[in-house]
């Protein structure tokens, strides 16, 4: 079945007040909107396939099983069939926006070359990346238009809690009133740690399907 074009924005903007689609085990099909993003989220007992593929041939080839989406076997056969790679499967959290001004020295980055900034402008439009002291933070829109924060803490400044200030940072940085999505690799327990110590709450997983 297919969602209408714009309802991803929707979702996104419902899951962060806390209204989550229906754990009925069911999956929809949602059409790549203007930023051409391919993914497979899931929520609770619920995934959104977003893609081009025929939903019918989607259906035909997702097992009957509240994990297929995404196990590796069926994120090869969509991988195949629309011609892209599997970037992450993340843990995929947010937060409300905050009031105030970070309590960082951060200023507005003259050089966006390190890997990180780079990496968001491919997947990312209306990037901003400010630097301080031993790290970084950017925040761009992506997937269905959400404003979502990336944070990057020098080796030589971790352990002191710069990450969770990067983070809090972002609650600051977006537009009022908008939430802050951040995408955190199963592995990256200290990342996992940080993003959760700067109040962002759980809402699922998810995996970009990016070209090949």
């Amino acid at each position: 079945m297919w969602y209408p074009i714009g309802v991803l924005a929707d979702l996104f903007s419902r899951a962060a007040r806390g209204e989550y689609p229906a754990p009925d085990g069911s999956f929809r099909v949602v059409p790549p909107g203007p930023d051409a993003l391919s993914a497979v989220i899931a929520f609770s007992a619920h995934h959104v396939i977003v893609t081009d593929a025929d939903p019918d041939w989607v259906a035909s080839v997702l097992p009957a099983d509240l994990s297929a989406p995404l196990n590796p076997p069926f994120l090869t056969e969509l991988c195949a069939k629309t011609g892209r790679v599997v970037n992450n499967i993340d843990q995929v959290l947010v937060a409300d926006s905050l009031d105030g001004t970070p309590d960082l020295d951060l200023a507005p980055a003259i050089d966006s070359s390190h890997e990180r900034a780079v990496r968001a402008y491919g997947l990312r439009t209306d990037v901003r990346v400010w630097t301080c002291p031993g790290g970084m933070v950017l925040i761009g829109r992506g997937l269905g238009g959400r404003w979502e924060v990336a944070a990057e803490v020098d080796e030589s400044a971790r352990v002191r809690g710069l990450g969770r200030a990067l983070f809090t940072a972002a609650r600051m940085l977006v537009p009022p009133g908008e939430p802050v999505w951040a995408q955190v690799a199963p592995g990256n327990a200290a990342s996992a740690r940080a993003v959760l110590a700067s109040g962002y709450r759980p809402v699922g997983a998810e995996a970009l399907l990016l070209r090949g």
